[in-house]
């Protein structure tokens, strides 16, 4: 079973990418296992691996300036900004602006051609103008997000730091495969603890992905780990806790 996951089942059990809310709305319900005893709903692992592989394939059929990833959260930004760095997909972090997507007379107007949303809810606007627009749509959605306008969903925890880590190493390594940039998952030389890891300050210069270590040393990810911020979301919290 666990053979034919795109990574160990354990990993993506460690990051609680399949930990949901106490939300469950009627879109989301397809992808429900069940619900623990403390009220979160848990999500289907085979079918989080599932839409994860394929929307690396419909992320590969695009061009890295075709595709833009709009990630309003601190977590989501920080492991969108080592996507971006691997695969030249461009991030719009921070709060979406009204417009950007719909109203040609701006100056930061795009037109991408697909989407990559993390958070269909905090980032309703850049939905529902993709839906206007006929924008294609990626969604990383939770037990709590309705998936109207999102044209392939991904269940996921959505709002934990090291679940979108995992999200975004997965389809980092997934779309370099795709494109023909690695024939394979052992030339992959990211680690996932970069995904994890805070930005760069301002103006300082990111490591070439050629020139990164296969492993960071156990020091390094202590560190990295103790070095993060101590206000952590609610929600993170309950997505470490063991699965009953």
């Amino acid at each position: 079973m666990a053979d034919s996951f795109l990574i160990k089942q354990e990993t993506y059990l460690e990051v609680g990418i399949h930990i949901g809310t106490k939300i469950k709305t009627i879109d989301m319900g397809q992808f429900i296992y069940r619900m623990r005893n403390d009220g979160l709903y848990v999500l289907d692992l085979r079918k989080i691996d599932e839409r994860i592989r394929l929307a690396g394939k419909i992320l590969a059929k695009y061009e890295p300036s075709e595709i833009m990833v709009v990630a309003s959260r601190t977590y989501s930004g920080n492991a969108a900004a080592v996507f971006s760095a691997m695969t030249g997909i461009n991030v719009y972090a921070g709060r979406f602006i009204p417009g950007i997507l719909t109203n040609v007379a701006r100056d930061d107007f795009v037109e991408p051609k697909l989407l990559v949303i993390c958070d269909p809810k905090g980032e309703r606007q850049a939905v529902v103008e993709a839906g206007k627009m006929g924008i294609a749509t990626v969604g990383l959605c939770d037990t709590d997000n309705n998936t109207m306008f999102i044209d392939w969903a991904i269940p996921c925890n959505n709002k934990g730091r090291r679940s979108l880590a995992l999200i975004f190493y997965l389809l980092t390594r997934e779309y370099l495969m795709g494109k023909g940039k690695i024939a394979s998952y052992d030339e992959f030389q990211k680690p996932l603890s970069a995904f994890e890891a805070e930005p760069l300050e301002e103006g300082a210069e990111a490591p070439a992905p050629d020139v990164m270590p296969a492993e960071a040393p156990k020091e390094e990810a202590k560190a990295k780990e103790e070095a993060a911020p101590v206000k952590e979301e609610k929600k993170e919290a309950a997505a470490e806790e063991p699965v009953e």
